[in-house]
């Protein structure tokens, strides 16, 4: 069997679901579209950059919508995938995925985008191993702003994936081929971990690095 890990944001959808769902809270007047757009914004940028705070990012992006009863944030989600996310799945990245889901592969989506935004597009996908950014909770299960776990950004993806592995009872050294799609600098841990990486939709610094290792490179957006 191999072992097929997809990136999400940028890889297999066209936008960053974070940087977008913070969007869409400005959009329905949850947060201020000036000041915390702003923020969001400027957030985004050192994503980029690769200086992201994550911790920091986390607090402020689940500040939209933690304060708010569970149920009114969840539905406000479901508008969020109807309205944003479901346009924006490609059938070139559907059909990806389906291709290494034909060929027996197991599958899994290693985001660092938190699993409150990111449960929904993972379904959508039919993808049923989700390695996301943990969100801790209270006492009452109320979400606090702060991140439960190793978070699964940069390095902590590699570690995230070794523990996801463990506890179905395997090692990376059980199969014969391991993929990721990535489009990302921040990504480069897991890409160097692996042994088949695949530059996808690569940003012109990590498109750079894999013409210069002879990785792969695929373009599913124009």
């Amino acid at each position: 069997m191999n072992l097929t890990l997809f990136d999400l944001d940028g890889t297999l959808i066209p936008m960053d679901s974070d940087h977008a769902f913070g969007g869409f809270m400005v959009e329905v007047g949850w947060v201020d579209g000036v000041v915390w757009g702003a923020k969001n914004d400027e957030f985004f940028a050192q994503y980029n950059a690769g200086t992201l705070d994550l911790p920091a990012y986390i607090d402020f992006a689940t500040s939209a919508w933690r304060s708010r009863p569970l149920a009114e944030a969840l539905a406000m989600r479901e508008r969020f995938m109807a309205e944003v996310m479901r346009p924006a799945l490609r059938p070139e990245a559907v059909a990806l995925v389906e291709k290494h889901r034909a060929a027996g592969d197991l599958i899994a989506l290693v985001t660092a985008t938190n699993e409150f935004v990111t449960a929904p597009i993972a379904a959508a996908f039919g993808i049923a191993h989700l390695i996301a950014v943990e969100l801790e909770r209270d006492a009452e299960q109320r979400y606090t702003g702060a991140i439960r776990g190793i978070p699964s950004f940069r390095e902590g993806k590699i570690a995230r994936v070794e523990g996801w592995l463990q506890g179905l009872g395997a090692q990376w050294r059980d199969f014969e081929r391991v993929n990721f799609f990535s489009d990302s600098t921040n990504d480069l841990p897991l890409l160097e971990r692996v042994s088949h990486p695949v530059a996808t939709n690569p940003s012109p610094t990590l498109a750079a690095i894999a013409a210069e290792r002879g990785w792969p490179q695929l373009h599913l957006f124009a």
